[in-house]
């Protein structure tokens, strides 16, 4: 490995930013969103542009290259480089300027797309360009590229929007690109004069030609624009530090036509014939991408056709004037904003749905964005489906299709030679049928080594060379991103992919999804990066770690990176013993947001339990881990002897809690949660029964109803035997006669006795803290318990979130060869589940309250909230929960040197959430952690909602005791 501690010296002395040549710096910016893969010598993240310039004299004499990065989301491999790398997104990412007047925005390269739209919108401005990934994208990464988005039939590329550059070439000259010849450097404007013919024939006359360079912007009809000239060079001619973009109008009101066709063939035939109606988008997506669930039209292919106006009737009548034009299997026009944001969303995550085909294997990207005129869109396709069948290849295409641009991942086998040759040859002739359309390699997400070696076949040799000219003019030393554009490395060089181990490798969990292949597993993220979004959309959850720190390493992405490398074992060498993979992991609250909110349905709590169950195998492990990761037992051992009052008197004196905490690894500024005096199967034992008229029920006692919140079981009692349903605990199911069948069996009411004490237990504490032999002894215990239950076919009702996520996912996958555990799974059932299935003809009492609070993370990402949404509205509950996550989850909020992350995670929605709200206002946390956060961090006394529902009875009763 090539020794960079001189180059890292001198860039210490000269750069104010962040300078980052340790293992984990340089393993986060390996990838892009590409196929490829390469290991940087170093990162910096500059603070200005005099950082930019002393990175550059450094680099310049030493003969390493550079490479300017944003949002790492490219797809063709430009955002990764040997040299050194640099990160905007950490200080260069200001807005600097807004004015409204003249429609402008000063930008730093960092930006992220999204903030200039927030600061846009109040004046009814917005920048025109917006990529699915606005969220993460930079502005600079945007203009390195030349980026559109759906709404380009309406406002074009990012070329299209900009006014003026800031760039420093690699030797330090600071030019500022602009239209008439401004910025360009010596000897341009003379090639450019050269070779007019060349630049007014050779170029295709397409809305999406991103490939190569734009060198016919330098024409004297196209107002010899530099600046548009440079946009799309992917930071091989120079490093941007600042721009000035144009602003457009953005429509006061606007409505969605969602147009369904048979096929997208059909779909790419009509889009062209729509543009004339002067629609903002026209994108296209077939049915492999979408969900059965979305409410779409019928159809086998859609397309959303978006109009504008300056009130909601009238762009409701463009797009209803626009159903009437289309030929269509069915339509739909939506008008409501949260609708037509849900319906976006579908489209927006296709670039990472489009990674796994209907049957779950692998697609990749490489051929994302080809474009060709419109008008031929739907001839290309058919050429282009008929090219992957005699390739044995197939793919879904999606995208702009009012802009003939073609979005596609495409099962290629690059784990193999065979694979990677065929993926050689199918690159080869699609680049040819592209061309025979009259179309271009690229038609948003630039060429880089994906597409760059293919540019002859586009363009001719003699215009490469050309390109190789002016890239000699702005960088002669050849300093930036070497390798793309320009006498480009081998489209099948540096795939990520064959770095990792030939074999599988051994672990604990069953990864189904996956075929059991954690290579699989972690193969999963793109790259896409919707994690590293500054805010959670709507209810989304994932990350909230990235969102508390900043840190790429704690972004779900950046921990899969982590991982890769892991397994690679090029820059990370220890395997699972890595203190760099541990680290990083170590602010991952396991809230399991990216299973539901990753396009690709990374489970980094899934990952992370399985690191730490190899990282501490044979070792010491954190006292944390025993405190809180053997929680069950603690909690166990204080009921049999009966001394919950004594501890909590003990706990209430500072110097003993702090020894306490010092003990157990928990962070200082936390205070130990109460235990109760009682346990919820004590009241249990000691209750009346009560008869029931309907179904009978297995009431879950998990740990933190049965030792910290017995309160919440007790009004789960009361809520489900008012509703008719008769309520056991496990673990016995005795036979009996008569009574009411099951699955099959009679079982009769007497039949469910508890005959020996309850230990069922979903693991969870187990399974956070990866002590997976640990959750495996208790788990098949738990199934043991378990058996007359499932024999019985008896709904179990899990109370508490986490716990019926753990038995739903986590037992399923960690005992896969367990036939009796996805049975359990099946079992599960939350509390508004069972009312709804169980009970549906029973009506809740009326509340009548507004509500806040946090939707549990668990809740979100694996059991859905759609039944507790209904019942809340029948009980008169008004109001939204908020998403992302409490920060406590579980034991993390509480281990050392969590809590200042774990209160930011509480920052981001629930606190404002609750600092909002009204007196009244009901405060819902299903969660026995948000509970808990609420009250040591707002003082606030959050309720389950079968806390709220039994107080409701408990009145109703009260009421008609009092009238009679």
């Amino acid at each position: 490995m090539t020794d960079h501690s001189g180059l890292e010296a001198e860039l210490r002395g000269c750069v104010r930013g962040e300078v980052g040549f340790g293992t984990t710096a340089r393993a986060l910016v390996t990838m892009d969103a590409s196929n490829y893969r390469r290991v940087p010598a170093g990162v910096v993240a500059p603070r200005d542009a005099d950082d930019v310039a002393a990175v550059l004299g450094v680099c310049r004499a030493r003969g390493v290259p550079v490479v300017a990065r944003g949002g790492g989301t490219s797809i063709a491999g430009q955002a990764t480089g040997t040299g050194v790398v640099l990160d905007f997104t950490r200080h260069m990412n200001g807005l600097l300027e807004l004015d409204p007047e003249t429609r402008t925005a000063v930008v730093q390269p960092g930006l992220v797309l999204d903030r200039l739209q927030h600061a846009a919108a109040p004046h009814g401005l917005r920048f025109g360009p917006d990529p699915s990934t606005h969220s993460r994208c930079t502005l600079g990464g945007m203009i390195g590229n030349d980026s559109c988005g759906s709404h380009s039939v309406a406002w074009g590329t990012t070329a299209d929007n900009v006014r003026e550059l800031s760039v420093l070439t690699a030797r330090g000259e600071l030019l500022r690109p602009g239209p008439h010849w401004a910025g360009a450097p010596e000897g341009l404007r003379e090639l450019a004069e050269g070779e007019p013919a060349r630049l007014r024939t050779g170029f295709p006359d397409l809305p999406r030609r991103i490939s190569g360079y734009a060198l016919d912007a330098l024409l004297p009809e196209r107002g010899a624009d530099v600046a548009r000239s440079f946009c799309g060079s992917e930071g091989t001619l120079g490093i941007l530090t600042e721009a000035v973009v144009r602003l457009v109008e953005a429509p006061r009101a606007r409505a969605l036509a969602v147009l369904g066709y048979g096929d997208e063939g059909a779909a790419a035939e009509a889009a062209a014939g729509l543009l004339p109606h002067g629609p903002l988008t026209v994108e296209g997506m077939a049915a492999d991408l979408v969900p059965s669930d979305t409410g779409l039209p019928r159809g086998g292919a859609w397309l959303f056709v978006e109009t504008g106006g300056s009130s909601q009737a009238q762009a409701r009548a463009r797009a209803e004037a626009i159903v009437r034009a289309a030929d269509v299997v069915d339509s739909l026009v939506v008008t409501d904003p949260a609708a037509q944001r849900t319906l976006w969303r579908i489209r927006e995550d296709a670039s990472g749905t489009a990674t796994r085909m209907p049957d779950g294997s692998e697609a990749w990207p490489g051929w994302e964005d080809c474009a060709v005129p419109p008008a031929r869109l739907g001839a290309y396709l058919r050429d282009f489906r008929a090219l992957l069948t005699s390739h044995g290849l197939r793919g879904t295409p999606y995208g702009h299709f009012g802009d003939g641009c073609i979005h596609v991942r495409i099962d290629f086998d690059l784990l193999t030679g065979p694979g990677i040759g065929r993926f050689r040859r199918f690159s080869e002739e699609l680049a040819d049928l592209v061309v025979a359309h009259g179309g271009s390699l690229s038609g948003e997400h630039g060429d880089g080594q994906a597409r760059a070696e293919l540019l002859p076949r586009m363009y001719g040799a003699e215009t490469v060379r050309l390109f190789e000219r002016a890239k000699a003019l702005w960088d002669p030393d050849d300093l930036l991103n070497p390798g793309m554009l320009v006498r480009p490395a081998p489209l099948d060089a540096n795939l990520r992919f064959s770095v990792l181990p030939r074999e599988p490798v051994e672990v604990a969990f069953g990864y189904p999804a996956d075929g059991g292949d954690f290579r699989a597993a972690v193969r999963r993220c793109v790259g896409v990066a919707k994690c590293r979004t500054a805010t959670a959309a709507g209810p989304a959850v994932m990350c909230p770690s990235f969102r508390a720190t900043g840190e790429e390493e704690h972004s779900t992405r950046g921990r899969a990176r982590l991982l890769h490398e892991m397994l690679a074992g090029e820059l990370v060498t220890d395997g699972w013993r890595s203190t760099e993979v541990r680290d990083a992991l170590d602010l991952c609250l396991s809230c399991k947001g990216c299973r539901t909110d990753c396009p690709v349905g990374v489970d980094m709590a899934t990952y992370k339990a399985e690191f730490l169950h190899h990282h501490y195998a044979g070792r010491r492990r954190p006292a944390a881990h025993h405190s809180m990761g053997r929680l069950p037992e603690w909690l166990r051992w204080i009921a049999r002897t009966r001394t919950a009052p004594l501890l909590n008197a003990l706990a209430a004196l500072p110097p003993l809690a702090t020894a306490a905490k010092r003990l157990g690894g928990i962070a200082p500024e936390r205070r130990l949660p109460r235990l109760a005096p009682r346990t919820f199967t004590g009241w249990w034992r000691r209750r009346k029964p009560v008869p029931r008229s309907g179904d009978l029920v297995v009431l879950w006692p998990d740990t933190f109803t049965e030792h910290l919140s017995p309160s919440v079981g007790r009004a789960a009692v009361r809520v489900l035997e008012a509703a008719g349903l008769g309520v056991a605990l496990p673990p016995t199911l005795l036979p009996g006669r008569g009574g009411i069948a099951r699955g099959g069996r009679p079982v009769s009411a007497a039949a469910l006795l508890t005959v020996r004490r309850a230990r069922v237990c979903c693991g969870l504490t187990y399974l956070s803290t990866g002590q997976l032999d640990r959750a495996r002894t208790v788990l098949r215990r738990t199934l043991d318990l378990m058996e007359p239950v499932l024999e019985a076919g008896v709904p179990v009702v899990v109370l508490e979130p986490g716990c019926a996520a753990a038995l739903r996912t986590d037992l399923p996958e960690l005992l896969h060869d367990d036939p009796r555990a996805p049975r359990l799974a099946s079992a599960v059932r939350t509390f508004a589940e069972v009312l709804e299935q169980h009970a549906p003809h029973w009506t809740p009492p009326a509340v009548d309250r507004p509500v806040a609070g946090q939707t549990h993370c668990h809740q979100h990402a694996v059991l859905g909230d759609a039944p507790d949404r209904r019942l809340r509205a029948a009980a008169g509950l008004t109001g939204e929960l908020s998403g992302g996550c409490c920060g406590l989850a579980g034991d993390f909020g509480f281990q050392k040197g969590h809590f200042e992350v774990s209160r930011a995670c509480a920052e981001d929605q629930l606190l404002p959430s609750i600092r909002q709200a009204s007196e009244e206002t009901v405060i819902l946390a299903d969660g026995f952690s948000c509970r808990t956060q609420l009250e040591q961090l707002a003082g606030t006394r959050g309720r389950h909602l079968a806390e709220v529902l039994a107080e409701a009875l408990d009145d109703d009763t009260r009421r008609g005791e009092k009238g009679k």
